[in-house]
């Protein structure tokens, strides 16, 4: 029966790559489909034990995926910190992410060379650390542009949850936007694959590369 043989390794090569990922979701989908095609590899040769883990490992990815679907957009486990741009423990978390987050700023932040976050700060007017628990998940920068418009320079997101939005929550309650003067907030570049998340948050493009989304107040 060469093709279960087929079936044994896919399972053992997809549960040896979900251990290489960074992102939590894609970890555990890739564990999950593994530990899957694992535990039916051992069941049909009648290999009791490893059946038996795998399937449980199988049941552990399923639990952990519902419930990360369920905190996704849950206030009670992200919370929204403002600091100051200049606040130290910002000005760390940026540098130590500097290559990351080089990637997916929409425009130059101040000082840094165009190399990252290690000049005269972030260049912004606005700050927001997005947290989970006590881990720092995303980081949300935003210029004020004069005229009721806010730019935002950076929309950061760990790789551990980039597959999740957490800087929805920031967005979410825009009141504090208007607290500041700013009726309007625009992406003035689109970084690498975040197309669907601004569209999530509310973002639209209005002239072939400009995102914009208006200030609610709650």
């Amino acid at each position: 029966m060469p093709w279960w043989e087929v079936v044994g390794w896919a399972g053992s090569v997809l549960v040896v790559l979900s251990l290489m990922q960074a992102r939590v979701w894609r970890f555990r989908v890739m564990n999950l489909v593994g530990a899957v095609l694992a535990t039916a590899y051992n069941a049909v040769f009648g290999i009791w034990a490893f059946a038996a883990m795998n399937g449980a490992i199988a049941l552990i990815d399923v639990y952990w995926l519902w419930r990360l679907r369920r905190e996704r957009d849950d206030e009670a486990v992200y919370a929204v910190v403002e600091v100051a741009p200049d606040d130290a423990y910002l000005r760390h978390v940026l540098a130590v992410h500097a290559a990351d987050v080089a990637r997916h700023r929409t425009v130059p932040l101040v000082g840094d060379g165009g190399a990252g976050p290690a000049g005269d700060g972030p260049g912004a007017d606005l700050a927001f650390l997005v947290v989970r628990g006590d881990e720092t998940v995303g980081v949300v920068l935003v210029r004020d542009a004069g005229d009721g418009t806010g730019v935002v320079v950076l929309d950061w997101v760990t790789p551990r949850f980039r597959d999740f939005a957490p800087g929805e929550f920031v967005y979410r309650h825009s009141d504090v936007f208007a607290a500041h003067g700013l009726r309007r907030l625009v992406v003035p570049t689109t970084p690498p694959g975040s197309v669907r998340y601004l569209e999530r948050v509310g973002f639209r493009q209005m002239d072939g590369r400009v995102w914009e989304r208006p200030v609610d107040v709650r």
